[in-house]
């Protein structure tokens, strides 16, 4: 595991909380059970994030059929696993078993048809599926996909046994796994003790959310719910976000550039027109997807 010790810059002005979203409870796939906290709803407000699904279950009827083959153009996903095992398959030869702890990185570009699958009868299923829109131009890019265990993700470690796993972007000098420069996506597992204080700077144009999926936690002195999606304002004299845990807290830290670019959905295709949108069902539908 690649590890820093070095102290991150400090926060002046800590962003508030705008809104609290429980989300909603829904079905996916062949029936997996999970929360849709990032609805498209706030498609734009939160742009360049497209959706944010929470699962987890220790009731194998809930995840065991998983998702199987299904199509995706135009965004990427990003699965975080934080308890169980899924295997992916895609129709561009790519094949991963996501552990728990992993981060599954893919770029669905102009096309791809994949499964999720889990890989346990019984216990507890849990993590995270985000989805981050791709501009315009590289809408039509090839597919592109990596898997990261545990032990590949770069983590900071601070102040009080704070420990910050950098998937995309960076925190504190540590560069995470993946870095998109068109929306300087940051996504931030933080795991902070008892007593903690989490600080990452980020200028005010960029759009953030955050989760705390375990224990309790405070930002910018406000307690947060456990398991809603937080959304943090844009206020122009805040310079980032502050995090702080009186017990033992986990959270699941997200922000991005926004794209400003028109964000046109049809269930798993997400391009500019509905022109766009015509022509990837009609690919699809002919077999052209990779």
């Amino acid at each position: 595991m690649n590890e820093s010790r070095t102290e991150a810059a400090t926060v002046k002005v800590p962003r508030r909380v705008e809104h609290e979203v429980a989300g909603e409870a829904t079905s996916d796939g062949a029936g997996v059970k999970l929360t849709r906290l990032l609805t498209q709803h706030w498609q734009q407000r939160l742009d360049p994030f497209l959706m944010l699904d929470a699962f987890r279950s220790d009731d194998p009827r809930d995840y065991i059929a998983g998702f199987p083959d299904h199509p995706h153009r135009g965004f990427e996903t990003i699965t975080l696993m934080v308890a169980g095992r899924m295997r992916h398959r895609d129709s561009a030869g790519h094949e991963g078993l996501l552990e728990a702890g992993g981060v599954q990185w893919m770029t669905a570009g102009r096309g791809v048809i994949h499964s999720e699958l889990p890989e346990q009868q019984d216990g507890l299923m849990e993590g995270f599926q985000l989805w981050l829109n791709l501009p315009g131009r590289t809408k039509m890019n090839p597919p592109w996909y990596q898997d990261f265990t545990r032990a590949q993700l770069p983590v900071f470690r601070g102040a009080q046994g704070l420990a910050v796993t950098v998937i995309a972007g960076e925190h504190g000098g540590v560069k995470g796994a993946v870095q998109r420069p068109d929306t300087q996506a940051l996504v931030l597992d933080v795991s902070l003790p008892a007593g903690a204080r989490f600080e990452h700077p980020l200028p005010a144009s960029r759009h953030a959310f955050v989760v705390v999926f375990r224990g309790e936690a405070r930002c910018a002195g406000q307690a947060l719910s456990r398991g809603h999606m937080v959304v943090l304002a844009n206020d122009l004299q805040a310079d980032g976000i502050v995090l702080e845990a009186d017990e033992e807290a986990r959270v699941l830290v997200v922000a991005g550039e926004p794209l400003r670019e028109p964000i046109v959905q049809y269930g798993p295709f997400v391009m500019n027109s509905v022109d766009q949108i015509r022509t990837a069902v009609m690919d699809f539908q002919a077999g052209r997807l990779a």
